[in-house]
């Protein structure tokens, strides 16, 4: 919200504050910098650079859910305390703010009382239409999304978008689970059927069939984001149908990660690392290294540098990595997992090359075809591959 105007009205009070606040502007005129000065601007005059107060930088960090979910809001949590320490970096956070006009205010709350002049609001949904509201508004602050797809035709200059390739760690994490399932039934508990959700679930499938290819994955879809009893109720379902392995793409994997260690099967996590959660049956997970991509971004800004608006990147990038692997798992599926990790590396790893069919049998990628992890195409999948029991729609 903006902060309410000094009243023009003079009163012997007022006539006291005017003169006082005249006083003291004439003092220190040369020593304040200006508060109207956007932090992607030149360096300051050697006069503000000698100025006793701070001239750094506040951010802004706002999630969803909870700081310590276990999960998606966690990993961005851990990275913004991370890029804390960095020299004139101030943050900001507020935590459980829904995806509606709600983050409207607290993006205004931040840039108006805290000084924000960079933002990442983390939520999916808080793109459009809140974010492009306020980089409308606010033109001189930065906002910078998670998971969008930038638009350079139609949105702000001042916003940007981000993302990992997180189904690098996850086709790893199904090497291990594929070399740790007795029963071959792997079970992922999904929110919903969007493109990100689905490569996901088909790299993390094709990750597992690679070194076991009588694997399957039993997906069930909870249909939102955070709804644990759902979860727990899908978890048990599948372990119910023989899974031994169960994985989740959800806001917060805490109670498919419980759930799995009370049954005593094993579990793949996501988002951060929940090995504290399953001592005994934890393989490994896909986490982000949020860390990388905010210390990149907070630089170039403060330096005035030019920021690129689509970010993307896996492990080769530094944008994501693994959980420590558990002690259920196997040096040969150790073996396995850190060979294909380092053909992510190395830029040898194409997951999705034809041909390539999905869960009914039609040819989803030719012979001859390959998608690299930048093929913009894979930002629109649609299907699940050979292996996966479950429909898109």
């Amino acid at each position: 919200m903006q902060l309410p105007a000094t009243p023009a009205h003079t009163s012997r009070v007022g006539y006291f504050l005017s003169f006082l606040a005249f006083f003291l502007a004439v003092a220190c005129s040369k020593s304040t910098p200006s508060e109207a000065t956007p932090s992607t601007s030149a360096p300051a005059s050697s006069a503000a650079a000698a100025a006793p107060a701070p001239t750094g930088l506040t951010v802004g960090f706002i999630y969803v859910g909870p700081k310590d979910d276990y999960g998606y809001n966690q990993a961005h949590a851990e990275g913004a305390k991370a890029v804390s320490s960095m020299a004139g970096v101030k943050i900001r956070e507020e935590e459980n703010v829904p995806e509606t006009v709600a983050v409207q205010k607290t993006m205004e709350s931040m840039i108006n009382l805290d000084g924000a002049k960079l933002l990442f609001p983390t939520s999916f949904g808080y793109f459009d239409p809140h974010i492009l509201k306020m980089a409308e508004k606010y033109p001189d602050v930065t906002f910078l999304h998670c998971g969008g797809l930038y638009n350079a035709e139609k949105h702000p200059k001042n916003v940007g978008s981000y993302f990992g390739y997180i189904d690098e760690a996850e086709y790893v994490a199904g090497v291990t689970a594929g070399l740790t399932t007795k029963t071959k039934k792997l079970g992922f508990i999904a929110a919903k059927p969007i493109p990100q959700v689905l490569r996901n679930i088909n790299s993390y499938t094709l990750g597992a069939r690679s070194v076991n290819p009588s694997v399957v994955t039993m997906v069930v879809f909870t249909g939102d984001w955070s709804m644990p009893v759902k979860e727990a109720e899908a978890a048990n379902s599948l372990i119910d149908q023989g899974a031994d392995v169960l994985t989740a793409h959800v806001d917060s994997p805490k109670v498919v990660i419980e759930t799995a260690e009370r049954r005593g099967v094993f579990s793949t996590g996501y988002h951060a690392n929940q090995s504290a959660l399953a001592p005994k049956g934890y393989l490994t997970g896909a986490e982000w290294n949020w860390q990388k991509v905010y210390s990149d971004y907070i630089e170039k800004v403060m330096k005035g540098e030019k920021w690129e608006h689509l970010v993307r990147g896996g492990f080769k990038e530094g944008f994501i990595k693994m959980s420590p692997y558990g002690a259920a798992v196997s040096e040969e599926a150790k073996k396995k997992a850190e060979e294909a990790k380092a053909k992510f590396m190395d830029g040898t790893m194409i997951v999705y090359q034809g041909p390539l069919k999905d869960n009914t049998g039609k040819e989803v990628i030719p012979a001859g075809v390959k998608q690299a992890q930048t093929d913009i195409a894979l930002e629109s999948m649609n299907y699940l591959v050979e292996g996966v029991k479950g429909k898109v729609n």
